[in-house]
């Protein structure tokens, strides 16, 4: 039997619901300074360095707002803090050190989706 750690390979998408696909494909947008490479009706697509960010219309089986946090690593996490509440997200949790110089924070975006910021020095990207 494999070890679990054996059987994933990494992050690959962070999903987020919005009410409005436009709206939220614009805010994402300006809030991670990247155009999509993907856009359709059903799904758009942000290419964060590598990592896929996907943005996908809220429906009764999928709503705006949850309790997962994706860390997406930063390299000034006070500035990207800021960037976040100054394009219309709201704190969840301020940036804090936990430890070995890691600072961890958390927004909400305006649709009630959490967005996690994390440096940590021993990130090589």
């Amino acid at each position: 039997m494999k070890m679990m750690n054996e059987e994933f390979i990494g992050l690959a998408t962070s999903a987020y619901f919005v009410p409005d696909l436009e709206k939220g494909k614009a805010w994402y947008a300006k809030a991670f300074c990247v155009e999509p490479y993907f856009d359709e009706p059903f799904y758009v697509g942000f290419d964060i360095n590598g990592y896929e960010l996907g943005i996908q219309p809220a429906d009764e089986n999928r709503q705006t707002g949850n309790s997962t946090i994706a860390y997406w690593a930063v390299k000034d996490i006070h500035e990207m803090y800021k960037r976040f509440i100054e394009l219309g997200a709201t704190e969840h949790e301020k940036p804090m050190d936990v430890g070995g110089g890691v600072v961890v924070a958390a927004v909400k975006d305006p649709w009630d989706n959490l967005i996690g910021l994390i440096f940590n020095p021993e990130f090589k990207k």
